[in-house]
This record gives structure tokens, C-alpha cells and sequence, in this order.
């Protein structure tokens, strides 16, 4: 049993068996006291070493911030405070975890909860190693070819550096080397740059209707980028655009396609009814979507101009990324890319056979680099991914599949007194693969290192030598240990929520399921597939308004099923668009829109908040500057975004915090000083609008934040109240700025950045026409908008504007009303001013 002993706030939780009986012993167990990390609330926890320990409990109760957050971060540190001033200063460092004191953990490697999501560039041979260790095979022991097309038998020449002679021509030059064989190198292939795919213009895409003429907007380029007067333009070629584009003539369709950049004389006639002659360079349906595609430069350009674009397989390459030098090199008879298309477990069948045919000066080499590639395949294998191939790429893999890669890497070397702390290992592993997952687990253990694990699979909970709950809510309400112990502790511990599901004393809950005889009776969505990847042609159908799960052992083609065809095929059918080349048909029975959840993460970087991606921001940020208050200010919603607005806080642009440089010791992040943490400067809180109040209560939680939101009807229908407290664990974690007005001021415009003028006391506003500089200037009631005055008119606001805007004339406008009209005077005073500024 364990015993709990509460200390300042803390919980101390002992474990049996976990503290050393003489001092001269080894230490067995992590201390961990007042550990404050996140929603830690100042929790003192033993962990005992050189065992597999389980940390659970619901989401968001402070898991993760007590095996990352403490564990691994305070593991990591301590070796990297170990290496010298020099090395640290050009290291990554990750700041001291907020607790009072850990003692006795050892070096830590984590396994984080996703992987990263991968770049176009990545493969499973790269991500995995194993790729470079096939390329130093290939360069080491292939029989390379002379630049005069003669091959050359292997030799060991190679690997001590000489360069080779052909024995045909005599030609002397230098084998290539295991980069020159790279595709993100020396041995990409020219025309996709390694890429194995080139993107093209679509024609097809074009022309979505070809029964339209092209008058009444057949060629989608023309009417969607702005080139409305084309039309006329083809016209003045020859081209008919009162007909159906499919009854074109083919000499019609190329010049409509690749017409050449001629220029035509048109009449174009304006709103008002004028005409107007003007000569317009033709511009071909191709060349408007290349133009468009260069001229791009934020997401949603891209997007309206990917819709005529395609991935296509390279044409030079054929998909294997590697240049025809690089293809040239043989090992056995097969090349590089052949070699990369075998999946691990015909390359664990390969390799082995290959050192027997070699010379026999150069046998021991190869059983060498043979063996170092077959430790990290069977690793693999191992966890259930002999069935991938090594030129697969990244981005095709499942999240469960990526997990077992970054695992393989992180244990891949056999270390001893190492802790390892893995963020839930099981994410998207079927059952019978976490065997392979805790067989990995085992072998850790066996070499004398300790194991931490998040995770909620009772599966993997059930291993455990030791458990520690955390709980019982999430956010404010979680935190705190609830209960340590076996299995079998928990299980009779009445404080444990988790116990009863490891023991089987407490049912799983499950919804009522609708009848086979019923299942289709709303519709069904079919799908027919051809073969892609290690999934085989499929016809399946799928019922409609039921909830439908895809299940089967990792790699078996459930990611290729949903996100890559079933998805794209319904997308494609939605726009109107053709349907992925691997997608036979699709019936899709009304659907018009398609929503994808998947692992890819939704935050990356300091800026991104539970209120920004949820949309919740967005609608307060309309909220707020619907209120009198600032539309008397002239604020807009564009204002109040602490990433671009005026109000957001000078110091620190909106994030927050501020990083303080201690040169070889990690950098400090601290809440910014002039802003408390809020991202919005002090000035934009002092009056908070009526109807709206205190919606910005700083990491104010999702359900106690519900009051505030109905404020704004439509943040109300997107996020409704949940009474769950496990399921309104996030906190927006920003403050909303309320608009302050104690006297309005004119409004200034440059660009499109609105800045509102404060006249009530002489604080310093921001010049409009220069930014770096601040001016102070007493109330007026000469002002055009000082309190009691009306409003000016459009036509006094535009002069005023014209003449505030002219150069210098802000600056003498200034030292007039500070000196007074003298010429002289002015100048006199304002030298006097400029020296003592």
C-alpha cells in the first residue's frame, strides 16, 4: 500500500519498497517535491527506478506535465549542465521545471506524445536511418559505372578513398560517394529536385464544364483571377465563344490553352455605358494559373490556385526521387531505387546473401554494414513494420506507424540507467501490436533503465510495475495524486478512478447501437477503389447518419481507406473536381461538405491559444468592437487581435512573454512585465464596455467562460456549455482587451492600422506618420473632436487627412502650437528643443 502524507499543500506519496535502506546504496526511486508545472499543485511524488511506472488519469489532469513537464525536463537538463559553458551556449536548452527539488533522476529520453508532422521530403527509409545506411552499402560495395557508360566490377578501392580506373577506356574518375546517392542531395533527381513529383497545370480543371461557352465563363482561370476581358481577347484570335467549348475545334482548344502573348486590340465598355479602346496582352489559361501561382503569397491564394493545379509522378525519376547517376550504381544486379522499393521484410531477406559474391578482401566490410542495417530493420519488424517499404513516403504513414518509428530510433541503442518517458505510446495501435510496444518496453528494463508512461490503454496500464493517478478533474480541478500503487492497490483504493477499469469491477459504458436490418436505412456512401500502397482494390460501403468505426492492426490500410481516398474522392465530388486517380467511383448520396479531424497538430507556435483556433476570439473580437465604446474610437475587430492589432502589447508583440538571454544557462521565459501576460497593452483594459464584462478573466476555464460568451450569440451556438468537468479542461490562456475612452479622439489612419487619439492627460500616443517616435499634447477644445463638438464631415475629414499627411506639414502644425507662427522664432526654439530632447 502506499502512504499519503499531506505537506504544504502538497501530497507527499510514498512508495513500498522504494527507498534505499543504506545510504551507500544506489538510489531507487525519483524525488520529486512541490512540483508545479502547469496545474501541478505543488505535488510530491516518489517514482521508483529501474521499473515500468504508469501515469494516469482523465485528459487534461496533469499527466503529462508530471512525466515531460518535471521527469524528462529536469533529466534532460542535468546531463546538458554536465557538458561545458562552451558546448551549452550552442545547445537548445529547456528551462528549469518549476519544483522545489528532484533528486536522483537520471538522464532522460522522451518519446513524445505525435511525431512531428513530416515534409514532402521525408520517407520511411529516411525517417528510420535505415536509408542511409543502404546508400553506404551501395557506395561501398556496387559496381559503379565510368562517365563512358562502362561498368566496373566492385573493388575496395572505394572505401580507401582511390579513385578507379576504368579498364575499358582508361578513363580515371572518382566513385561516388554515399551523398552523391542522396536525394535531398548531390543525387536528386534534376527535374523534381528530389521531390518524385512535379506539379502541373491540370487542363482538365481548366474547363470544369466544357458545355459552357467560353463567353458564359467555360475557362475558370479567366473569370476567377480577374481576366474577365479575355474573352474578347481569344476572341480577336479566331476563337468562337458563343459555342460549347467540346464543340471547339482542336486548333481553338490549343490556342485557348497555350495561346501565345499577343497583344489585341478590344473595345471594353465601363459601368456607366462607355466604351473604350484599349489593347490587352492574351493571356492563356495556363499562363493565368502560373501567373497567379507566382503572384500568391498567403494561404488562401494558394488555395484558389491549387484547384488547378496536380501532383503528378515525375516523368524523369518515375517516382524514385534519384537522379540517373545515382540509379547507375548496381548492388546484385538491382539499383538504389529498386533497393528502396523492398519492404523491410524482403530487405532483411536480401542483404545477408550479398557479402558471399563480393571479393573476399572486401566480405568483412560488408557483414559490417550489413549487420548495422539488419539491427535497426528488425526492430522494426519487430514492431509490427516489416510490411513498409523504405521509398514510402512520411506523409502516407499513420500516426501509429510514425509513433513505432520515433520509438524504434529513441531505444535503437542499448544504454543502461537511462529513464525513458513516453507520452502515450499507444496512440493508434491496435491491440494486438502493443505487444510489440511493451516487448520494447521489456528490453529496457533488462538493460537497467526505468521506464515512465503516460497512457490510458488499461492494456498498457496493466503491465505496470508501479501506477500514480492524477486527478480527479482536469485544469484547476486535476493536479493533485490520487492514489500510487500495483494494480491491485488501485483496484481496492477508494480515491482511484481508474482502478475499477484495471480490475474489471467497474463496467464500460456503451451506447445503444442501431440494428443490421437498420443500419442503412438513412443512405449509404459507396466507394471503389484501386489498388494504392499495401491496400488492394476495394468496394465498401458505408452507412450514413451512424457513427462508423475503421479498425484493424496497424498498416492494414486504414489511413488509406479514409484520408486518402475515401476524403479526397468526396472532396473532389463536392467541387465538382475529377476523382483521385486510385478512385474507381464514389456515391456520395447529397453529401456537399466534408470536416477532417486528424493527428496533425492544431497550435505550433507561441501565439496559438485554445480561443484562437476555436474560433472563440474571433467572434469576441467582433463582439468587442461592435460596442459603442469603440466604434467611438474607431477600433475594428482587426484592433483587438493581439497578433496585428493596435492593442496588443508594444513590449511584447502579443505573445505574452518575454525571453531573457543568461548566455550559457537555458533562456528564461517569464509573463511580460508590461502586460502581465495578457498580449494586449495596458491602455486597451481601463473601461471595460458594458454588456461585456470581464470576459477576459486570464486562464478563466472553457465552461466558466460560458456566461461571458453568450454575450456573443454566435460564440454561444459554436461552443456550448458543458457540464463535464473533464471535458472543459482548456483555458483560452489570453486576456480580451476592453476598449478605453475617456475622451474620444480623432482617428488616425495609415495603412490599415487604426489608432485612436486619447486627449483626457498628456500620455504619449503614437505618431501616425512616424511609428518610432511619440508626441505629447494637452486636451484641447479647438480640437475638431474634443467632447461637445460635432462630428466632422466627410469632406473636412479628407482635407484634413490630405494636409496632416503632407510631408513635414505634421511637424510644423506641431511647433506652432508649442512656439507660436514666428518663422524665426520657431526655428530658434526648435534647435533649442532638438538639443535638448
Amino acid at each position: 500500500m502506499a502512504h499519503d502524507e499531506v505537506t504544504g499543500g502538497g501530497r507527499w506519496v510514498e512508495a513500498q519498497g522504494a527507498q534505499s535502506t543504506d545510504a551507500t546504496d544506489s538510489p531507487l526511486s525519483i524525488q520529486v517535491h512541490g512540483a508545479k508545472v502547469h496545474n501541478l499543485k505543488n505535488v510530491d511524488v516518489t517514482v521508483p527506478l529501474r521499473q515500468l511506472v504508469a501515469v494516469a488519469g482523465v485528459s487534461g489532469s496533469g499527466k503529462s506535465s508530471l512525466a515531460m513537464g518535471v521527469l524528462y525536463a529536469e533529466g534532460s537538463r542535468r546531463y546538458i549542465e554536465a557538458l561545458s559553458t562552451y558546448t551549452r551556449r550552442r545547445m537548445a536548452q529547456a528551462p528549469r521545471a518549476s519544483v522545489d527539488s528532484v533528486e536522483h533522476v537520471p538522464a532522460a529520453l522522451a518519446l513524445r506524445q505525435r511525431p512531428g508532422v513530416p515534409g514532402v521530403r521525408s520517407t520511411f527509409g529516411t525517417s528510420t536511418e535505415l536509408l542511409n545506411v543502404l546508400r553506404l552499402l551501395f557506395s561501398r560495395l556496387g559496381s559503379h559505372l565510368c562517365p563512358n557508360g562502362h561498368r566496373l566490377d566492385p573493388t575496395i578501392d572505394v572505401a580507401a578513398g582511390l579513385d578507379l580506373t576504368c579498364p575499358v577506356c582508361e578513363v580515371t574518375f572518382y566513385p561516388p560517394g554515399a551523398e552523391s546517392l542522396a536525394f535531398n542531395s548531390d543525387g536528386a533527381c534534376p527535374q523534381c529536385t528530389g521531390t518524385g513529383t512535379v506539379r502541373e497545370v491540370d487542363e482538365a480543371a481548366l474547363v470544369p464544364d466544357p458545355q459552357r461557352t467560353i463567353a458564359e465563363g467555360a475557362v475558370a482561370p479567366w473569370s476567377m483571377f480577374g481576366l474577365t476581358v479575355m474573352p474578347q481577347v481569344v476572341a480577336e484570335f479566331g476563337v468562337r465563344t458563343d459555342v460549347p467549348y467540346t464543340e471547339l475545334t482542336a486548333r481553338e482548344r490549343e490556342i485557348v490553352m497555350h495561346g501565345p502573348a499577343e497583344q489585341r486590340h478590344i473595345s471594353v465598355r465601363s459601368k456607366n455605358g462607355k466604351f473604350f479602346e484599349l489593347d490587352f496582352t492574351y493571356r492563356n489559361a495556363r499562363r493565368a494559373v502560373e501567373e497567379a501561382l507566382r503572384k500568391a503569397t498567403t494561404e488562401r491564394g494558394l488555395n484558389r490556385v491549387n484547384r488547378f493545379i496536380s501532383a503528378q509522378v515525375c516523368p524523369a525519376c518515375h517516382g524514385t526521387r534519384l537522379s540517373e547517376q545515382a540509379r547507375a550504381t548496381l548492388v546484385d544486379g538491382i539499383n538504389l531505387a529498386e533497393a528502396a522499393a523492398k519492404t523491410l521484410d524482403e530487405l532483411i531477406a536480401w542483404t545477408p546473401t550479398l557479402a558471399d559474391a563480393l571479393p573476399p578482401e572486401m566480405r568483412p566490410m560488408a557483414r559490417n554494414i550489413v549487420a548495422t542495417l539488419l539491427e535497426t530493420a528488425r526492430r522494426l519488424v519487430e514492431l509490427g513494420l516489416g510490411y513498409l517499404a523504405l521509398d514510402r513516403a512520411s506523409s502516407t504513414l499513420s500516426t501509429g506507424e510514425r509513433q513505432r518509428v520515433q520509438l524504434a530510433r529513441a531505444v535503437r541503442n542499448q544504454t543502461t540507467g537511462v529513464l525513458y518517458v513516453l507520452d502515450e505510446p499507444s496512440i493508434g495501435l491496435h491491440p494486438s501490436n502493443v505487444d510489440g510496444l511493451l516487448g520494447v518496453m521489456r528490453d529496457l528494463l533488462r538493460d537497467g533503465n526505468s521506464v515512465v508512461l503516460v497512457d490510458h490503454d488499461v492494456q498498457v496500464l496493466r503491465e505496470a510495475d508501479w501506477l500514480i493517478e492524477i486527478g480527479p478533474g482536469s485544469g484547476t480541478e486535476g493536479g493533485t495524486v490520487l492514489a500510487t500503487g500495483d494494480v491491485t492497490t488501485l483496484g481496492k483504493d477508494p480515491d482511484s478512478l481508474i482502478g475499477g477499469f484495471l480490475t474489471g469491477r467497474v463496467p464500460v459504458l456503451v451506447r445503444q447501437r442501431a440494428g443490421r436490418d437498420k443500419m442503412f436505412d438513412q443512405g449509404r456512401i459507396h466507394l471503389s477503389t484501386r489498388p494504392l500502397h499495401t491496400v488492394h482494390a476495394l468496394d465498401v460501403d458505408i452507412p450514413r447518419g451512424r457513427l462508423t468505426a475503421v479498425t484493424g492492426v496497424s498498416g492494414s490500410g486504414k489511413t488509406t481507406l479514409i484520408l486518402e481516398s475515401l476524403i479526397p474522392a468526396l472532396q473532389a465530388k463536392a467541387a465538382g473536381r475529377a476523382l483521385p486517380d486510385h478512385v474507381a467511383a464514389v456515391d456520395v448520396q447529397a453529401i456537399t461538405r466534408v470536416n477532417t479531424v486528424d493527428a496533425t497538430p492544431i497550435g505550433v507556435n507561441v501565439r496559438s491559444t485554445v480561443a484562437t483556433y476555436s474560433g472563440i476570439l474571433d467572434d469576441l473580437r467582433r463582439a468587442y468592437a461592435a460596442t459603442d465604446a469603440a466604434k467611438q474610437r474607431g477600433l475594428t475587430a482587426a484592433d483587438f487581435s493581439y497578433n496585428t492589432g493596435s492593442l496588443r502589447c508594444p513590449r511584447c508583440e502579443g505573445t505574452g512573454q518575454v525571453s531573457l538571454d543568461v548566455q550559457f544557462l537555458p533562456d528564461v521565459d517569464i509573463a511580460c512585465p508590461a502586460c502581465d501576460g495578457t498580449r494586449y497593452a495596458p491602455r486597451s483594459r481601463r473601461h471595460p464596455p458594458s454588456g461585456l464584462r470581464k470576459p477576459g478573466r486570464r486562464n478563466v476555464l472553457a465552461r466558466a467562460a460560458c456566461p461571458h460568451r453568450q454575450a456573443c450569440d454566435r460564440a454561444g451556438r459554436r461552443h456550448p456549455p458543458r457540464e463535464n468537468p473533464a471535458a472543459s479542461p482548456h483555458r483560452p490562456r489570453t486576456r480580451i482587451p476592453h476598449p478605453r475612452r475617456r475622451h474620444p479622439g480623432p482617428v488616425r489612419r495609415r495603412g490599415t492600422a487604426v489608432e485612436a487619439r486619447h486627449r483626457a492627460d498628456p500620455e504619449p500616443v503614437r505618431h501616425p506618420l512616424r511609428p518610432g517616435r511619440t508626441q505629447r499634447r494637452p486636451p484641447s477644445s479647438r480640437h475638431p473632436h474634443a467632447p461637445g463638438r460635432p462630428p466632422a464631415t466627410g469632406r473636412q475629414r479628407r482635407h484634413r487627412h490630405r494636409h496632416r499627411t503632407r510631408p513635414g506639414h505634421d511637424r510644423q502644425r506641431r511647433l506652432r502650437h508649442r512656439h507660436g507662427p514666428r518663422r524665426g522664432h520657431r526655428r530658434r526654439h526648435h534647435r533649442r528643443h532638438r538639443n535638448t530632447r
